[in-house]
């Protein structure tokens, strides 16, 4: 990897999954010790990955012209930053939703278009960006089990600091990257976006994205809240979230060779009947340690070998226009799936985890039929 920067786009990576391992895991229990229930801490979750809709697509509209990438990122990140330190200043459910709100709209703005910077750097060897994004699961499995660990012996009040002392290092690191001009940055774009949009497989590809997203509503809202009924420890629920980030590092360590070897199809396939398959575990023999073990490890198929072929087919559908592609393929999955996947969570939880997980099990299999009837030609195909 000669001449690419490969340590400064790997820290910003760590610092924004450890973020996020800080923040999924550990959010709802956060809320639920505040005294919230499951309706209000679905909003609250949802709000973050709500704003993600328009946030995207907002800032990769203006870095797609603007062509300072970088400079974006930056602001965004110290945005965010400045914006969530007001969770110190009241915890009523208003003054969250603001705060929660406005931090998210900058730190979800960031990720879409540092996705393009990274691969603006891997021009001609972009099979190699899981060998990069590794870093972020691998800062994921640091703070999702340091911060398991450290609140079975301190009150989970003092979360907030952790998450700003995450948000200052995502910021420090974006510091330290600029965006490559690649020759593929400088393809002039042929068609207009909207061409690319409105085809039929680009269509199936993010309704599909956004399907998945829907089913990881009750894991990524509730997964800690359900082990903590059952009566696992903060630990050991840290464990268990880094088991599941440990299993997509050692894919992301061989998912070139995977691409390489099988059809974006078929990996695609694969990873949603797989999701179907681990939402049904979880939501009916999370009692049982080693069905939950086997579980977790799915992970690397439902969020890694996904979103390797996922950020491949957003490069190869939307030329000249990587930026927005990115951003769209955020909000509309992250951001609409994961939005839609909490509130249906919140509603469906008080009738209890196996209601809410089979919601999760219809919508990979949902995802599963559309993948298999309308993602086929050469784009998916090696």
């Amino acid at each position: 990897m000669s001449q690419l920067p490969y340590w400064r786009l790997s820290a910003f990576y760590f610092a924004y999954f450890g973020l996020l391992g800080a923040w999924i895991p550990y959010w709802g229990l956060y809320l639920q010790d505040l005294g919230y229930e499951a309706v209000a801490i679905g909003y609250l979750s949802s709000a973050v990955m709500a704003t993600k809709i328009v946030a995207p697509s907002l800032w990769g509209w203006l870095a797609d012209r603007s062509k300072r990438r970088a400079t974006i990122i930056r602001y965004g990140s110290f945005l965010a930053l400045l914006i969530f330190l007001g969770i110190f200043v009241r915890t009523d459910f208003w003054w969250l939703m603001l705060v929660v709100v406005g931090y998210s709209f900058f730190w979800n703005a960031v990720l879409a278009q540092f996705e393009v910077v990274t691969l603006s750097h891997l021009e001609g060897q972009y099979h190699r960006y899981s060998l990069i994004r590794v870093w972020g699961s691998v800062g994921f499995i640091a703070t999702v089990a340091g911060i398991g660990w450290f609140l079975d012996h301190w009150p989970i009040s003092v979360l907030p600091i952790l998450f700003t002392l995450l948000l200052v290092a995502i910021w420090v690191s974006s510091l330290s990257v600029s965006e490559h001009r690649s020759a593929e940055n400088e393809v002039e774009a042929t068609s207009s976006l909207w061409s690319i949009v409105r085809k039929p497989p680009v269509i199936a590809f993010f309704v599909v994205c956004m399907l998945l997203q829907i089913a990881h509503g009750p894991y990524y809202t509730f997964f800690s809240i359900h082990l903590d009924a059952l009566g696992y420890s903060k630990s050991t629920t840290g464990l268990l979230w880094s088991l599941g980030v440990l299993a997509e590092v050692f894919l992301f360590l061989v998912m070139h060779r995977v691409m390489a070897a099988c059809s974006l199809r078929a990996i695609m396939l694969v990873s949603l009947l797989l999701s179907a398959l681990r939402w049904y575990l979880i939501g009916f023999y999370a009692d049982q340690a080693v069905v939950l073990f086997f579980a977790q490890l799915m992970h690397a198929a439902t969020f890694g070998s996904f979103h390797a072929v996922a950020v491949e087919l957003v490069r190869r559908y939307f030329t000249g226009f990587q930026g927005q592609g990115m951003a769209l393929y955020s909000g509309l999955s992250f951001g609409g799936g994961g939005a839609l996947g909490a509130l249906l969570s919140g509603v469906l939880w008080e009738s209890g985890a196996g209601l809410t997980f089979l919601m999760a099990v219809a919508a990979s299999i949902l995802a599963l039929i559309i993948a298999w009837l309308y993602l086929r030609g050469s784009t998916v195909q090696n």
